[in-house]
């Protein structure tokens, strides 16, 4: 059996991923802000660091997998609350896991959204790229629209994973990513609940084509998949897992 980190993992799409791993026998290590094995907050260095540390500790041999799910949405404030957890609080995880999933030549599955290519500012994307947290999280805070700070997180964190997909597989490490619709956690249902945002969120929700919102399991049976030995040959992929969304509003775009 093996072992696997999971970060947002207490609650949401992250729980369901958990649970999933749980029952095939794996060991899981759960970040969190609370109720988890490791509590710490990814919107900071520090906590970033305490989790990193914690995990290593945690896992000396080397990791399976690492599924960094923690993340906000739109109508978190500010908006570079969003881009210090969805982006930074990721791809700082991911680089410094790196050494121990390479050394079990496991996989990683990051969290997309099919909100990424529905349009973002391109220089906030691109100071979100450039490893600049703070200029990043200023960019977000001027343009001060929660859903252009996500959707724009999104968008640089699949270009990060994918210009870096074959640099890590060189290492033995598969990355890939899940472009998630919208599904129903608690952090769904404050964006559903948000004065400005709901009426949007809930009117998109209404015309996804197999009918309904997404639920955590749906999103983690395909997570687990690409953790699994079946995938074995996606690299740089980008899984749209969105009820159809993406290809009803972007039929020719592929």
């Amino acid at each position: 059996m093996g072992t696997y980190a999971v970060t947002g993992g207490a609650a949401g799409i992250g729980s369901a991923v958990r649970e999933q791993l749980a029952a095939r026998g794996h060991e899981v290590i759960v970040v969190d802000l609370d109720g988890a094995d490791i509590v710490a907050d990814l919107a900071t260095e520090g906590g970033r660091r305490a989790a990193i540390d914690a995990i290593t500790e945690r896992a000396p041999d080397g990791l399976d997998g690492f599924v960094p799910c923690a993340g906000v949405g739109p109508s978190v404030t500010p908006p570079s609350l969003v881009t210090r957890i969805n982006y930074f609080g990721t791809v700082v995880l991911v680089e410094a896991l790196r050494p121990l999933v390479a050394r079990k030549r496991g996989c990683m599955v990051l969290i997309s959204s099919n909100s990424a290519p529905m349009g973002a500012d391109a220089g906030y994307v691109e100071r979100c790229l450039s490893g600049d947290e703070a200029a990043a999280a200023a960019a977000a805070d001027a343009i001060g629209d929660g859903q252009n700070a996500y959707a724009g997180s999104k968008l640089a964190l699949t270009r990060w994973m994918r210009r870096r997909s074959t640099a890590y597989a060189k290492e033995g490490v598969r990355m890939n990513a899940v472009a998630l619709g919208i599904t129903r956690t608690a952090l769904t249902d404050r964006v559903m609940a948000d004065e400005r945002l709901g009426p949007a969120i809930r009117g998109f929700g209404a015309t996804i084509p197999t009918g309904s919102i997404g639920v955590p399991g749906q999103i983690a049976n395909v997570i687990a998949f690409l953790l699994s030995p079946g995938a074995d040959f996606m690299c740089g992929s980008v899984v749209f897992a969105d009820g159809g969304h993406d290809a009803m509003l972007r039929p020719d775009e592929f």
